[in-house]
């Protein structure tokens, strides 16, 4: 097992890692830009290094600056968290050419998977179904108006190294196409440092249902469940659930049979995270692998009483899993809520700004994964996640009635926030009745203007 670990992230998943290695028995080196100098989780790390000013181009995206803060904290290993750097291979290379353990998978497989059109052509060699569109990345624009016109409007735009719904666009003529070609581009190249891009038909009524997989260095493999996504804004989620209220067993079985034979194909290791759409006629397709861990984890987590963070340091280090599939037992319902400071009636606009009153529901099945407190001061440089408001109860029904309650609890003042969305959202006929897909937040949006 590894003595010391460094943490390349900020924020609540940071946190989340600290607490984890704290639990194990691993010592932590925290590292942080000039904006999150004074966060107070930083006091749980038994170390911490400035990499940068707060742009994340010269801070959690800086790789040289990030291996130094390593090599001179003696660290053994990194963990990446998610976003950032997390699904970056050249990042992971980097860390094994300088005898650091980079906790996930391999570079091999994170450029056959995190690279979506890559990931496409893994899926079709194993006859796994994909949306129709291009067979790999972009070159041009005549050749994405050929595409679109070949698989029909309206198409999905879409960051070959992408995730989190950045370099992502929707088209529905060949005007919009040539634009947000464009925007996508650029928004692809300033979040991941490569603007490549391919195209897929866009699925109007869709759910976004996810696998989550967890393998070992030694061939085991296996996967824990599912997770229903499509409640989204700007294709970022923004409620998850599981088990997923809209598939039945049948396909149920099929998503996490696909699932494994997809990562099985990689020589998966780590945690990972097979995404499917699936249309309103029941049919199922692959979209991508996430290969790191989810911002959604803890609802996996609740069910299933595996500590997902945990494992992946386990699994970094070479040990092999305790369990097999037929060992993993899933318990009730989870359901969680990303609270974002953010304005949900000004186009969810991003608000920073101090955080002047600052209160946390609690009681029997209610986890709030957050890095905040009252008088924290959100930095308008990084993603505006406040928390996550998770809920485990036995049924369905009693996590909605959860999550209402909880939320009704949750104080945060001083910023916009997503509180009376969330509020909204559980209050609604479709979502009760659990008949939703990808769009519908929007829509909801959209009739309330």
């Amino acid at each position: 097992m590894f003595s010391r670990i460094l943490v390349a992230n900020r924020g609540e998943i940071a946190l989340r890692i600290i607490r984890a290695c704290r639990e194990l028995g691993i010592e932590t080196v925290a590292v942080f830009s000039k904006a999150d100098e004074n966060a107070r989780y930083l006091r749980h790390a038994d170390d911490r290094v400035c990499i940068g000013p707060p742009p994340s181009e010269q801070s959690y995206l800086n790789i040289p600056s990030i291996i130094s803060a390593a090599e001179i904290t003696d660290v053994e290993a990194i963990h990446p968290g998610y976003g950032f750097l997390s699904e970056s291979s050249h990042f992971a290379e980097i860390c094994e050419s300088s005898n650091i353990t980079f906790i996930g998978p391999s570079s091999k497989a994170m450029q056959l998977m995190g690279n979506k059109s890559q990931a496409r052509k893994v899926a079709i060699e194993n006859k796994i179904p994909v949306i129709p569109g291009s067979a790999s990345t972009i070159a041009n624009q005549q050749e994405a108006l050929d595409i679109a016109h070949k698989i029909g409007y309206p198409v999905l735009i879409k960051a070959a190294a992408g995730g989190g719904g950045r370099g992502m666009r929707i088209a529905h003529n060949d005007a919009s196409l040539v634009n947000a070609l464009a925007v996508a581009q650029r928004e692809a190249e300033a979040a991941f440092k490569d603007s490549s891009i391919y195209i897929e038909k866009y699925i109007e009524r869709a759910r976004h249902v996810e696998v989550q997989i967890l393998a070992d260095q030694y061939g085991n493999m296996m996967h824990l469940g599912e997770r229903d996504c499509s409640l989204q804004r700007r294709h970022q989620k923004l409620l998850e659930e599981t088990p997923s209220p809209g598939i039945t067993p049948q396909l149920r079985g099929e998503l996490y049979k696909a699932a494994l034979k997809i990562a099985k194909a990689v020589n998966y290791t780590n945690v990972g995270t097979v995404e499917f759409l699936v249309d309103e006629n029941g049919k199922f397709y692959f979209i991508e692998m996430n290969t790191r861990l989810q911002v959604e984890h803890p609802i996996t987590e609740m069910v299933t009483g595996i500590d997902l963070v945990k494992e992946q340091i386990k699994i970094a280090a070479g040990e092999p899993l305790k369990y097999r599939q037929k060992h993993v037992r899933f318990d009730g319902v989870a359901i969680e809520c990303r609270i974002y400071a953010e304005d949900p009636d000004n186009g969810f606009r991003p608000h920073p700004g101090r955080i002047s009153t600052y209160h946390v529901p609690g009681g029997k099945g209610v986890r709030v994964d957050s890095h905040v407190h009252q008088g924290y001061e959100i930095p308008p440089f990084y993603d505006s996640l406040i928390s996550k408001l998770i809920v485990h109860q036995a049924t369905r029904q009693e996590s909605i009635a959860c999550l209402k309650r909880a939320l009704e609890e949750y104080v945060i003042e001083g910023v916009k926030t997503t509180l009376p969305l969330h509020m909204k959202l559980l209050n609604h006929t479709n979502f009760l009745n659990g008949n939703f897909t990808t769009t519908f937040v929007e829509g909801l949006m959209e009739r309330e203007q």
